[in-house]
C-alpha cells in the first residue's frame, strides 16, 4: 500500500482521480505519458487497493477505491491535502480543468 505511493506519477493519477474517473487516454493527455506507462501505474494502484476500474465499451475508465480500509481512507485524506500544494499536482488539475472530453477518448 505504501509503495504505491512512492512514486510520483502514481501520486499524479491519484490526485487526478480525487475529482472522478478517468480513463487512459485522459491521464495521457494530462500527465504526457504513454498508455503502456500509464496503464502499468493504474494496475500497481489497482493490484494495491487504491483505484477500481470499470469497462464502458471499449474503454477502461479509472476511480479512487469507495470501500477501502480505513487506512487507505486516512491517507486519501493526508494525500489530497498534500497534493493540493504540490505545483505539479495543481498544474495537472488546471490542465485536465482545461481538457475537452470531447477530444480525449473518441
Amino acid at each position: 500500500m505504501f509503495k504505491a505511493l512512492s512514486g510520483e506519477t502514481r501520486l499524479r493519477i491519484l490526485g487526478l482521480l480525487h475529482d472522478g474517473e478517468l480513463c487512459v487516454c485522459d491521464l495521457m493527455a494530462v500527465l504526457q505519458l504513454l498508455q503502456s506507462t500509464i496503464s502499468r501505474h493504474l494496475s500497481f494502484l489497482r493490484n494495491t487497493g487504491w483505484v477500481d476500474d470499470r469497462t464502458c465499451g471499449v474503454w477502461m475508465y479509472y476511480s479512487i477505491v469507495k470501500n477501502g480500509s480505513c487506512l487507505g481512507k486516512s491517507l486519501l485524506t493526508v494525500l489530497r491535502e498534500y497534493l493540493s500544494a504540490l505545483e505539479v499536482a495543481v498544474a495537472d488539475r488546471e490542465k485536465l480543468a482545461g481538457f475537452s472530453k470531447n477530444n480525449s477518448c473518441a
